[in-house]
């Protein structure tokens, strides 16, 4: 509310503009007039307002590259598209791999319940911007990341031999891949473990497909 007097001002001015409660982006034509407007418009907000301007999150550049909200625009024929900011991208798969990390110890129902609160809110609000192929991505990492908890889980061979069995596999199929010296990850990435860790099963055990959940939702 305080700031309402800033958006008059740049209407004044003539200005483009958008602002959400202390965050804003000014649009103007080109580098030289985006310095020139910065340095006034921190005069104004300033001395009229007496309010302190972060010198270090104030910058000119092109809306292709500065986010807001943690978006950035992308120029596309006819007109311009909304994109995630890089940024973004890198917080949420940083969560992903906390939550979902092998040393956690706690159950597997509790990260799945975590990882679909936590998606379900990104999705709504980062929906907007073109995210679909970066979900698809996503995906398929996150389902490697919860095959490698389960495989975990099952520590011993003996456990692994019986719950791949119990899956479907044969007692060869089952021995091979319970004996192996491949690390996890090298593991989940067998066909011997992702068939039967399929995406389906997955799914049913309660994993978000967040690519199928996105395009639900638009």
């Amino acid at each position: 509310m305080y700031l309402h007097e800033v958006d008059m001002e740049l209407e004044r001015r003539g200005h483009k503009f958008v602002r959400y409660a202390d965050d804003m982006n000014i649009y103007v034509g080109s580098q030289r007039a985006g310095e020139r407007v910065l340095e006034s418009m921190t005069v104004f907000l300033e001395k009229k307002m007496k309010l302190e301007v972060n010198q270090k999150k104030s910058k000119v550049g092109s809306p292709r590259e500065l986010k807001f909200l943690g978006f950035t625009l992308a120029r596309r024929s006819g007109g311009a598209v909304i994109r995630i900011h890089q940024t973004a991208k890198l917080r949420i798969i940083a969560k992903l791999k906390s939550m979902t990390k092998r040393s956690r110890g706690v159950s597997l129902d509790k990260i799945l319940d975590e990882v679909k609160m936590s998606m379900r809110g990104w999705i709504n609000y980062y929906g907007i911007a073109q995210i679909k192929k970066f979900l698809q991505q996503t995906d398929m990492w996150l389902r490697s990341r919860i095959r490698m908890y389960i495989w975990k889980q099952w520590k011993k061979p003996k456990t692994r031999i019986k719950a791949l069995m119990k899956l479907g596999a044969t007692a060869d199929e089952a021995k091979r891949i319970s004996y192996s010296r491949k690390g996890y990850w090298r593991s989940v990435h067998t066909k011997e473990v992702q068939s039967k860790l399929s995406n389906k099963r997955l799914e049913t055990r309660g994993l978000l497909n967040l690519t199928k959940y996105f395009e639900s939702i638009h």
